[in-house]
């Protein structure tokens, strides 16, 4: 019975684990106690969303995106993330990203058009020459087959790697646990086929411009999420990805339904 109720407790914790920071600045001149901050789960940032057009996109530009399929709810289970979908706008009103057809080009208005929420987010040390390397890399890439091995054992590991992410866990022990456990679960090294977050980060690095030392096949689009500035990213990290905004965003059906009720006299 007690060994039952401990691994019952040690599930639920699991489930509910989320990296943290903990800011330790002026607390030894103040006697102020460190302020810890949790990964967030909401898509809008804490200083609130704004919706864009795809005009104010740049080359470059990460996407992501959930929609509502099942299979991108199942995604969004497993990773506790809003989003379940990562992709690169490369310009010309043009986004590519690999699906289980293979590494594909919509237009914006494609994508638009059949994701539920679509959110932009940029990098700020991106340089022309980078978006034009981004470009030429996801272009070469059309048509290359999808990595489903790779997404397969993403499943998995979203799960077990959580035991990493338990809150207050530090950074260091954090990172070094989730790349030990990604090398023995993921492996490592070159792929010639891509699933969506690892297509975006193998981008970035072919530009010279790697966001994280870590394998792009270790990155869900969550992680990608978490990368955002005021977040907490799972694992190290290079650079803080910016917020652009919305290009679309569709309220959940049970929320709508509340927002409709409290309106309705």
């Amino acid at each position: 019975m007690l060994k039952s109720l401990i691994l019952s407790l040690f599930v639920a914790l699991l489930c509910t684990a989320c990296a943290t920071s903990v800011n330790k600045e002026n607390v030894a001149n103040t006697g102020a106690t460190a302020g810890v901050t949790f990964q967030q789960a909401a898509l809008t940032p804490k200083t609130g969303g704004k919706l864009v057009a795809a005009t104010e996109l740049n080359p470059g530009d990460i996407i992501l995106s959930a929609s509502d399929g099942l299979t991108s709810a199942g995604i969004r289970l497993l990773t506790l993330a809003p989003v379940s979908h990562a992709a690169l706008y490369i310009g010309n009103q043009q986004i590519a990203e690999a699906v289980g057809e293979g590494v594909r080009v919509r237009t914006v208005s494609e994508v638009l058009d059949e994701e539920a929420v679509v959110v932009a987010f940029r990098h700020p040390d991106l340089q022309d020459q980078h978006a034009s390397l981004i470009r030429s890399f996801a272009l070469q890439q059309v048509g290359d087959r999808y990595n489903y091995v790779g997404v397969m054992l993403q499943a998995p590991f979203s799960i077990e790697r959580r035991i990493c992410e338990l809150p207050l866990v530090p950074a260091g022990v954090r990172d070094f646990c989730l790349r030990g456990m990604a090398t023995i679960q993921l492996g490592a090294g070159n792929n010639d086929r891509f699933f969506c977050s690892q297509f975006v980060l193998e981008a970035y690095r072919a530009a010279g411009l790697p966001i994280t030392d870590g394998d792009p096949r270790w990155v869900s689009p969550a992680d990608i999420l978490h990368m955002r500035e005021g977040d907490v990213p799972s694992m190290k990290i290079r650079q803080t990805l910016v917020y652009v905004g919305h290009l679309k965003f569709q309220p959940a059906p049970l929320q709508e339904a509340r927002r409709m009720a409290a309106v309705t006299p």
